[in-house]
């Protein structure tokens, strides 16, 4: 689920659509929320599909740690790729705004924690990043976990229209973590290692 103060606009004719805030979002906020109709599919699923379904996978989903493709439902699978996203995720199956978006500013995320199957590059944004890898979570965990620890406190703080779609035990432990009584855990933990068997 998207967060509601967004809407899908034309960008530019190298990205095409995206997602724009309509009105002001601040940092803190959660921006998206996987829940209960968004579509997961695993490999044995995927095998059974037509080509013309497996390339809008490809384009449109990105996997999980468990290697399983994500789907969502609404607009939020048209947000962009950025190397200065304005979202990052959390390994609670959440995003997060770790700086304000203006009215008319589009949402973005770093494909490099979405676990994409091959190699990319992205549109050049004067930074030293120019290409998007399946590993990068690998690479840049460490600096993405930082940015979130330094957000996550003002989740109790800003408006958050999509609390209600969220898990019980997801809001129990952003209480915990955000009172103490809990750990941060790492955005590492949305790696998906293809090389590693998956217990079933």
């Amino acid at each position: 689920m998207l967060h509601p103060h967004t809407k899908l606009q034309f960008i530019s004719a190298e990205v095409g659509n995206g997602i724009v805030a309509t009105h002001f979002i601040p940092k803190g906020t959660i921006t998206w929320v996987q829940d209960q109709f968004d579509a997961v599919f695993n490999d044995e699923q995927i095998v059974q599909m037509s080509d013309m379904h497996k390339e809008i996978l490809e384009v449109y989903a990105f996997k999980n740690n468990k290697g399983e493709s994500v789907l969502c439902w609404d607009l939020a699978k048209y947000v962009n790729h950025s190397f200065r996203s304005n979202c990052l995720t959390t390994p609670y199956d959440f995003e997060i705004a770790i700086r304000d978006i203006h009215p008319g500013e589009e949402l973005t995320d770093d494909y490099g924690y979405l676990n994409i199957s091959r190699p990319f590059k992205g549109i050049d944004e004067k930074t030293k990043r120019k290409v998007v890898y399946p590993d990068d979570l690998l690479k840049y965990h460490t600096k993405w976990d930082k940015q979130i620890e330094k957000i996550f406190p003002l989740i109790k703080v800003v408006n958050q229209p999509l609390l209600e779609y969220m898990s019980i035990n997801t809001l129990e432990k952003i209480d915990n973590i955000n009172k103490g009584a809990a750990q941060l855990d790492s955005i590492l933990n949305c790696y998906y290692n293809p090389t590693v068997p998956q217990a079933k």
